[in-house]
């Protein structure tokens, strides 16, 4: 029901997904001879559907989205209780009405409810549509600044962080999961602040929520400052998913499907 709606078009002329599967097809594509724009006969020419296929995949490339989470898209994301139903919803929304949103999300919620996943289906559902997206774990982006300090490895601070403050729209994973020190309170501020001058759309996810619970003692606010957590009042409309841990299905006996969350 809350499908993100297939954008591909078929038209009488043709219809690509009847071409050649990859690693069958020739090296020259069928439909253009590798120029890139196909000939539709009493209409003139018009992009190849080979080009907007090669395009998607820089972009997800560029994404950077571990293989972990290859299998992760709107369609394998499980609605297993109505927080989970209404976090699809927004989810969904926000990719399909991109780039007319004010705000981006903070997908809240314990282990294993399904922030990443639908974080990643998000990305992928924009570059889908020619959106640069990018996705960073927050602890892997803190020891890659940390990494530019050594002399040796030929890269500064801000080299790391330029991608993560030019990012069309960048989901940042896992904030408030790295101990609290002034060093990484003043790196999250810097990419928050930017992205929130510059207008640039963000979506954080976390394990921490803005009440204590019985499996956490501490709050966001507590993880990342009163500040930051009000700023991102602002940026981001805050969706708490609750529901069991479901990666603890996969020791269950009878096989289920490959999903990630």
């Amino acid at each position: 029901m809350f499908a993100v709606p297939n954008t591909a078009q078929t038209t009488p002329e043709r219809d690509f997904y009847n071409a050649p599967e990859i690693g069958e097809e020739p090296e020259v594509c069928a439909l253009c001879y590798g120029s890139g724009m196909e000939i539709v006969a009493g209409k003139g020419a018009r992009p190849c559907e080979c080009r907007k296929k090669r395009t998607h995949s820089n972009l997800i490339e560029k994404a950077r989205i571990p293989k972990r989470y290859t299998d992760c898209h709107f369609h394998s994301y499980r609605v297993l209780n109505p927080s989970q139903e209404r976090a699809f919803r927004f989810a969904s929304r926000l990719s399909m009405e991109y780039p007319a949103v004010d705000r981006g999300l903070l997908l809240m919620g314990t282990v294993g409810v399904g922030k990443t996943h639908l974080a990643v289906s998000i990305l992928k559902s924009l570059t889908e549509r020619g959106f640069s997206c990018l996705f960073y774990e927050f602890g892997a982006l803190l020891k890659s600044i940390q990494s530019s300090y050594n002399t040796v490895s030929q890269t500064s601070e801000l080299k790391v962080l330029a991608p993560i403050f030019d990012a069309e729209i960048l989901v940042l994973d896992e904030i408030g999961a790295s101990k609290p020190t002034d060093w990484v309170r003043d790196t999250m501020a810097n990419i928050i602040n930017t992205r929130y001058n510059d207008k640039k759309l963000t979506i954080f996810t976390t394990n921490y929520l803005d009440e204590r619970h019985a499996e956490r003692d501490e709050t966001l606010e507590d993880r990342i400052g009163v500040r930051l957590r009000s700023r991102l009042f602002e940026m981001c409309k805050t969706v708490s998913i609750t529901g069991e841990d479901f990666r603890r299905t996969f020791d269950q006996i009878t096989p289920i499907k490959k999903n990630t969350r």
